[in-house]
């Protein structure tokens, strides 16, 4: 049995994690983990996660939870994401990191961690669905060519903090890869005033915000004639934290090193 840790325990997602580990006959929760100001320090796990009593308290100390850990999944923060891999890299604890908003610098950081023996999948979208999404939009990009313009729309809750989506950028790296561009420099962030026409090499990404919305991200491919769309909705977190679980079970049987949810996935 993978005893698992869950950073971020008393979030909207920390509690569905809790609920989906304590389920999980193949797992055992071992931590829950908040900041050291929580309210809720103390608390049982499972009780905040709607399930029995278990045993676990949402508990601050990160070198105990280490300690009885095999696993950790954290959908925190960048820095904080960041500081609790250095930390179970070092305790040889694996990670599986559903964050958003990391930075290149940041993600360089997690990739040196790999290289220096860590056990990591880090995805910025653990759906099985977005994932198959990434698949599709790659083959979809090389097949139609230059001649098709590709535009990202995405639209999530009115409480995110970053934007574009990690999944969009995904998304967009996904793009710019399979048409031979450069995501940096060919993303195209929304459009205002005069930005004259459209050009070839410009991937287009668009972010909205409104409401409850989950996460939805269409990928459009647009040229004289006929247009494709691609999309994936999202109408419950469940299903980021079910692609979080199998990613925990793919590191348990996995080498050192940095994976992605199309590993884990096998696509």
């Amino acid at each position: 049995m993978i005893r698992v840790a869950i950073v971020g325990a008393a979030g909207r997602m920390g509690r569905i994690l809790l609920a989906q580990v304590l389920q999980d006959p193949a797992l055992s929760l071992s931590a829950a983990l908040e900041h050291s100001q929580h309210p809720l320090l103390g608390q049982d796990a499972g009780l905040l996660a709607g399930e029995e009593a278990c045993g676990v308290v949402l508990s601050s100390d990160v070198e105990l939870a280490l300690a009885e850990s095999d696993a950790a999944i954290d959908f925190s923060a960048p820095a904080a994401s960041l500081a609790f891999a250095e930390k179970a890299a070092a305790a040889g604890v694996s990670v599986v990191i559903g964050t958003t908003g990391l930075n290149a610098g940041q993600k360089a950081e997690l990739a040196e961690l790999a290289a220096a023996g860590a056990k990591l999948v880090f995805a910025p979208n653990m759906s099985v669905g977005v994932n198959l999404l990434f698949s599709l939009c790659a083959k979809t990009a090389a097949a139609l060519g230059e001649d098709y313009d590709i535009e990202v729309v995405e639209m999530h809750h009115n409480q995110k903090k970053d934007a574009p989506s990690g999944t969009a950028e995904r998304l967009g790296e996904v793009l710019a890869k399979a048409r031979g561009l450069d995501y940096e420099q060919d993303a195209r962030h929304g459009r205002v005033g005069m930005p004259g026409a459209r050009s070839k090499n410009e991937i287009g990404m668009h972010a909205l915000r409104g409401g409850d919305v989950v996460g939805d991200h269409t990928v459009i491919f647009a040229t004289k004639g006929e247009r494709i769309e691609l999309t994936h909705k999202a109408s419950g977190r469940e299903t980021f934290a079910k692609g979080a679980l199998r990613a925990v079970k793919f590191l348990a049987k996995a080498e050192p090193g940095l994976y992605d949810m199309q590993q884990v996935l096998g696509l």
